[in-house]
């Protein structure tokens, strides 16, 4: 090994700075900007860019080894393959690769109930276990050492990664192989001449076919790793996106094989069948044959694929996943919401801000720790690289640098974009509504003042019980220094902690030890105190007891001098009981530098977490020169509309869509319409919340004033006008009295 193959990342990109996972994957990108032409000629020869590239194989292997099973499925059935091979892996017939029968376990789910799959058989179908199975487990050799070595700040060598990315070139050049054997006989099985005509000639002349995958082969294997690491692993990415194209190629053969027919038909093209080779045209008026079952993995693949076709189509009105339309008493509920949040705001003296959806990339990048990759990236216009804002406090942080505030309560209203995955109460697009105080104040008193907002604000909207889990950041910092960690690592295994919420302690300590280079050790002493949760006052003072190992470390003793104040503040005002003392609690953006905390609903509606918040007090100082305290929440409010609106159902509560408080009602024809803008303009003049209705039938006044649950109806006929007045009916008693035209707004108004 070249001596230029080791380098310690902490000297790369100027004096004290480092080069993260993300960095060098920008490196390896070419998307590093900073970065002087004889650092950049540093990077080029060196293990930093060897990792970088490594970190791209880890991520698009893992993708491709995620979706191989599905789609080998699919070709299962369009070909008609014969599968009963996957049924013999796993009854101890010689076959004892972990993985490759937890294949075979995959594809017979997949394929359980399917009445496509059947006698046709190939290698190509009979060896998918083997052969996805052995991609399984080189992909997840290459992810280990390249998230151990990414995560280490110690030296690392190059020479570490080969012996995983040679072995996963051998893996995908026998999954490429397998692969465009599977969609050439997927192609036979497209049943359609036209489309099969038109497809085979595409496929011919963008698919790879078998000598580019040799070919792409013996680039890497005719690279000298050992010499030229870099070209090496550039010559097995250039392999993977070769294989990528030939899997993606093996879906959409598979996917027409089995729905063109279907497709076609609702385009207004004949009903071709689509499997067999003795299918006909089904002629007008002659039974169509019944479709063929596909397995219930497939079929739910399959009516993915349909459904994202259709949105890509136009042809769907559903919303993008992660979005929501919401219709008018969904609208009702949320500005009803909204207005209480704003009400509770002005209270504590907030004044509103409002700043752009979107931000320069750099503004946004580094602030949110390993979450950096939900970060919306948009396309470039002109030279400026911006990003969709993913909350509203780093924002709000470059506003006040910017504009030289040193004091400032504020708030904030307004939509964030987030590349999540979209689940119940989780949305790519939503509202937060933020509350921050930035200055120096008094000691621990804006920390106080923003968890008594939260639990008034939660209190306000009605929306049951719930905790708010609180921390502090320097006694997480206290804790990893007392278990042993580096201090290097501190940002990192927090970020592994916080999930401690939706997963084990043992699948978090795999992570630490497996992902980020913990000793088990030093994981097991974690897990003794993350532990620790209880009622905020019970559990400082157990900690604080004497002898405790937080009172030897100044990080951890000055974090619990802060929380006997807050605790204090907290208790005075009558909402120490919705507190949790939780060491559990991290909370894994990087800015936080203080107090934290996390509120989850605990009714039947599972929408995770709902509010979280606390202080940050070097992030204004990044975007300028002068560092500003702050501190500050953020209500989750989509998910709390969840909540509201399962209550309401729950509760068999209707809401009102308007707040119309009177509907004139005029009994006549369009030439009517001039008396009736004459009459709302006097409602709409004295500020009265007002429509109305021009119709002879008097069933289409009654259904409108119905439908918006209006408690007033003002009716005027040609009665009415010949005695020189209105009809006054309340809907809610049914009383009604006629009173004179001159006056009825000033009776309405009192009535």
């Amino acid at each position: 090994m070249a001596d230029r193959g080791v380098v310690k990342l902490i000297t790369l990109g100027g004096k004290g700075s480092s080069l993260s996972s993300s960095s060098v994957y920008a490196v390896a990108t070419g998307q590093a900007q900073l970065l002087t032409e004889e650092e950049r000629l540093v990077i080029e020869k060196s293990s930093a860019n060897v990792y970088g590239v490594c970190s791209i194989l880890d991520h698009e292997s893992t993708a491709l080894a995620s979706v191989v099973d599905a789609v080998a499925a699919l070709s299962c059935e369009a070909a008609k393959a014969d599968v009963a091979a996957f049924s013999s892996l796993d009854t101890g017939d010689g076959f004892v690769d972990k993985e490759g029968i937890g294949v075979a376990g995959d594809m017979k789910l997949l394929l359980n109930g399917s009445k496509l799959v059947g006698k046709v058989q190939s290698e190509s179908f009979s060896k998918i276990p083997k052969i996805n199975g052995r991609l399984r487990e080189v992909v997840k050799s290459v992810h280990s050492v390249t998230r151990v070595s990414l995560n280490s700040r110690e030296e690392i060598y190059e020479g570490d990664a080969i012996p995983a990315v040679l072995a996963l070139s051998a893996a995908l050049q026998n999954l490429g192989k397998s692969s465009f054997c599977r969609t050439k006989a997927n192609l036979d099985a497209v049943g359609n001449e036209s489309l099969k005509t038109g497809l085979l000639s595409m496929f011919e002349k963008k698919c790879p076919n078998e000598n580019v995958l040799r070919n792409a082969y013996r680039l890497v294997l005719d690279s000298d790793f050992e010499e030229d690491t870099w070209k090496f692993v550039h010559e097995v990415n250039a392999l993977l996106g070769t294989v990528w194209s030939i899997v993606a190629w093996e879906g959409i053969t598979a996917f027409v094989a089995l729905e063109g027919g279907e497709l076609m038909s609702a385009k207004g093209v004949e009903e071709i069948g689509v499997n067999g080779r003795d299918e006909k045209v089904v002629k007008k008026g002659e039974k169509k044959k019944k479709k063929a079952t596909l397995g219930k993995g497939t079929s739910v693949i399959v009516k993915l694929i349909k459904d994202r076709l259709q949105v890509k189509g136009g042809d769907s009105s559903d919303s993008l996943q992660g979005t929501r339309d919401f219709a008018k008493e969904q609208m009702a509920i949320r500005e009803r919401a909204f207005s209480i949040i704003t009400e509770v705001f002005k209270r504590h003296g907030a004044t509103a801000l409002d700043t752009p959806a979107f931000e320069l990339r750099e503004t946004l990048m580094g602030k949110y720790g390993e979450d950096s990759k939900l970060i919306y990236d948009l396309a470039d216009q002109g030279g400026e690289l911006c990003s969709l804002r993913y909350d509203l406090t780093v924002p709000f942080a470059r506003y006040v640098a910017m504009n030289g505030i040193t004091s400032f309560k504020r708030y904030q209203i307004a939509k964030v974009y987030r590349r999540d995955n979209p689940s119940k109460g989780r949305y790519r697009e939503f509202y937060q509504c933020d509350f921050d105080i930035a200055g120096q104040y008094e000691e621990m008193g804006p920390d106080f003042e923003i968890v008594k907002i939260l639990t008034e604000l939660l209190d306000e909207l009605d929306i049951g019980d719930y905790e708010v889990k609180l921390n502090h950041r320097k006694l997480l910092d206290g804790m990893l220094e007392i278990c042993g960690v580096p201090p290097e690592k501190f940002r990192t295994i927090c970020s592994s902690i916080d999930k401690l919420d939706k997963q084990s302690f043992e699948q978090v300590k795999k992570e630490m030890v497996e992902e980020k280079g913990l000793n088990v050790e030093t994981a097991d002493r974690i897990g003794t105190f993350v532990k620790e949760r209880g009622q905020a006052k019970e559990l400082l003072s157990k900690l604080k007891q004497e002898g405790s190992k937080f009172l030897e470390n100044t990080s951890s003793k000055r974090a619990l001098d802060d929380l006997e104040i807050l605790f204090d503040a907290l208790e005075k005002s009558k909402c120490i009981d919705k507190v949790v003392f939780d060491l559990s609690l991290a909370r894994g953006l990087d800015y936080y530098t203080g107090v934290i905390f996390e509120t989850v609903f605990k009714g039947t509606t599972q929408v995770g977490s709902i509010a979280a918040g606390g202080r940050y007090d070097n992030l204004i100082g990044m975007f300028g020169t002068k560092q500003v305290p702050a501190v500050g929440v953020s209500l989750g409010i989509e998910r709390v509309f969840t909540i509201m609106e399962q209550l309401q159902k729950d509760r068999k509560q209707t809401t009102r869509p308007t707040e119309t408080q009177v509907l004139l009602s005029i009994l006549g024809d369009k030439s009517k319409l001039s008396l009736a803008a004459e009459l709302v303009s006097e409602l709409w003049s004295a500020k009265l919340k007002a429509e109305y209705v021009v119709s002879t039938r008097f069933s289409k006044h009654i259904d409108r004033a119905k439908e918006s649950r209006i408690p007033w109806m003002i009716l005027v006929g040609d009665k009415e006008l010949e005695k020189g007045i209105v009809k006054m009916k309340n809907l809610e008693t049914t009383v009604e009295e006629d009173v004179p035209r001159s006056s009825f707004v000033e009776n309405l108004r009192d009535g």
